[in-house]
């Protein structure tokens, strides 16, 4: 499995319709809204390298309201972390 990070900026009047948009690409996992530099940060998991250009170059970079991406290419993974837990501390 392949991972890739991708910071994106947007034009800032469409920041939740582009994140909802680009959460509905097959390969992307999960959408983030941030601070800083970027507006979004998405993750991208793919069996193969070539589906990376599919994903993020022909698809989420065509997105109406991208205005730019960065994408860091993950070479190995530290941790693990059990998101479904974490997001569960004092829910019953």
């Amino acid at each position: 499995m392949l991972t890739a990070i991708v910071l994106i900026k947007t034009t800032t009047d469409r920041i939740p319709e582009v994140a909802q948009e680009i959460a509905a690409i097959p390969g992307i996992s999960e959408v983030y809204s941030v601070t800083g530099d970027s507006n979004l940060v998405a993750l991208v998991r793919v069996r193969e390298h070539d589906e990376l250009a599919d994903v993020i170059a022909d698809r989420l970079a065509k997105v109406a309201g991208v205005v730019e991406t960065n994408t860091k290419i993950t070479f190995r993974a530290y941790s693990r972390h059990d998101l479904d837990a974490a997001f569960a501390i004092g829910l019953d």
